[in-house]
């Protein structure tokens, strides 16, 4: 029986008269790598912020790596990774600096971080870069190295908020091994992404609409649902009659 890590049911987040998600219930399971899209409007961020512990939810209920997002915020913030495209790391910190420094936040001992920051820069092959500012880093190799810090404590689940926006194809892919990787080691991946090419990387996947989800399967059955050969296709079919326009 698979391990469950995010479970939610029915779970809302409402602003006044808008309700930015509306009951959304789904579960991911330990390793899996778990494809959250939809266009902009449509209610990923929110619903990743409930699920990280940053916003309460108006209502409804969900389990993220056995704790409460009600009562438990923070040890669901020790027990998951996070990483973004806007910001993930200190530009005028070196590397070393930043692994350090987050390294610390998520309570690594002396010889863990150690330990760990020499796997990480060999694994990239930064050994050469350690000491300078991130911010004179290739934005690729920027988005690899924030991935690493953001798993570097090992974590139940990292999520992922549209990691490889801005990226060059080939960089993406290389990204994508990482992923690969880490969920080969038992880390579940959550990831939102507007390529959609990477949703056939993922093992199943969820699309929303207007604040709710209106699929959620395997990219192949999905294609298969809809009677069409790309995922692209599949999100047109969805989204074509969104009636939310923006963030």
């Amino acid at each position: 029986m698979k391990e469950v890590l995010i479970k939610t049911e029915k779970l809302t987040k409402q602003f006044g008269d808008f309700i930015a998600a509306n009951e959304i219930t789904f579960e991911v399971y330990k390793g899996e790598i778990f494809g959250f899209l939809g266009a902009n409007g449509a209610g990923k961020t929110t619903a990743m912020k409930m699920l990280c512990g940053l916003s309460i939810p108006t209502s409804g209920n969900a389990n993220i790596a056995g704790f409460d997002v009600y009562k438990q915020t923070e040890h669901i913030k020790r027990n998951i990774g996070y990483m973004s495209q806007k910001f993930s790391l200190y530009e005028d910190l070196t590397v070393l600096e930043n692994i350090s420094f987050y390294g610390g936040i998520y309570g690594l001992t002396d010889k863990q971080l150690k330990e760990k920051s020499e796997i990480l820069i060999n694994r990239l092959g930064l050994n050469k870069e350690s000491k300078k500012l991130v911010g004179s880093l290739p934005l690729g190799w920027k988005q690899k190295l924030a991935f690493s810090v953001a798993i570097l404590h090992e974590p139940k689940i990292v999520f992922l908020d549209e990691p490889t926006g801005g990226v060059d194809p080939i960089t993406r892919r290389q990204f994508w091994d990482l992923i690969y990787e880490a969920a080969d080691r038992g880390i579940t991946i959550f990831v939102t992404t507007h390529y959609m090419d990477e949703a056939e990387y993922c093992d199943r996947i969820s699309m929303m609409v207007d604040g709710y989800i209106k699929a959620l399967d395997t990219p192949s059955n999905l294609k298969k649902k809809y009677n069409v050969a790309t995922m692209d296709e599949v999100f047109f079919e969805l989204a074509r009659g969104a009636k939310r326009n923006g963030n």
